[in-house]
């Protein structure tokens, strides 16, 4: 019964944590939350989610195919957060964490310090894996209408 099942990230129940982000019903409050999220969306193969909830520039580039096989390939055991940084600035923060998997019996961690982004107050991911040619002088991919060296840029 999915309303019984514990959170992937460890918030306590699915159905009271994630559940509600992942169909929309709520956002993010803040870039901790959103981070929790995305990782449960992996382990629960939410890609639209993942793809929705980065930055809007970025979403494009994205491979649904892609994520959704890394999604259900990888064996996600369970998520700490490490360190939480807010406010970095105005609309920025950033969140480290371990991420832990099983790979032929063994358990290993994915180990990342993410940065994010609020943007007409809803968070975002800047994901620095997306191979695009970035400006310093175009708009910024968050969506912000500043140039991008005055926003997302040291981020990336």
């Amino acid at each position: 019964m999915e309303d019984q099942q514990p959170c992937p990230c460890g918030g306590g129940l699915y159905t009271e944590c994630c559940l509600p982000l992942h169909l929309g019903q709520q956002k993010a409050k803040n870039a901790e939350q959103l981070m929790r999220s995305r990782y449960s969306a992996f382990v629960k193969q939410q890609i639209n989610y993942i793809i929705d909830t980065t930055a809007l520039e970025q979403q494009k580039y994205l491979v649904y195919g892609d994520l959704l096989s890394w999604s259900q390939e990888t064996d996600w055991k369970s998520l700490d957060v490490i360190a939480y940084d807010y406010p970095i600035d105005k609309n920025h923060a950033s969140v480290e964490f371990k991420a832990y998997y099983l790979v032929e019996g063994q358990t290993k961690a994915h180990h990342e310090k993410s940065f994010f982004v609020s943007h007409q107050s809803t968070w975002y991911f800047l994901d620095p894996t997306v191979e695009i040619a970035y400006t310093m002088k175009q708009a910024c991919i968050c969506g912000s209408h500043k140039k991008f060296k005055h926003c997302c840029a040291k981020y990336l």
